[in-house]
């Protein structure tokens, strides 16, 4: 049973940062991307970053202030956030996608992260 567990959330004030994590037990039994979302109150979930065995993506709304990375045997993925604003405000989810075997995701409980002016 494949689980994802984030942590790292808190609150921070506008400009500082937080590094979250994520960690993948179990075993998908494909290949996969992970990948990060957030949802803030009242607002659907949106996509945050994203990354494979070629290449990182990130939403405009965090490029160039967000980091995800993660380990060689991709069961932990890290977003590292920088310069972080009030509107990144919301509950982060971590995600794992399976890209062949009948496309299966995955998700983490989620970790809530504030920022105040």
């Amino acid at each position: 049973q494949v689980q994802l567990v984030e942590s790292g959330g808190g609150s921070v004030q506008a400009g500082g940062s937080l590094r979250l994590s994520c960690v993948v037990s179990g075993n998908p039994s494909c290949l996969y991307t992970n990948s990060w979302y957030r949802q803030a109150p009242g607002k659907g979930r949106e996509f945050v970053s994203a990354i494979d065995s070629i290449d990182a993506s990130y939403a405009d709304s965090v490029k160039g202030r967000f980091i995800i990375s993660r380990n060689n045997a991709r069961n932990n993925v890290h977003l590292q956030m920088n310069s972080l604003k009030v509107e990144d405000t919301a509950t982060y989810y971590c995600k794992l996608s399976c890209v062949n075997g009948g496309g299966a995701q995955f998700w983490g409980q989620g970790t809530q992260v504030t920022v105040s002016s």
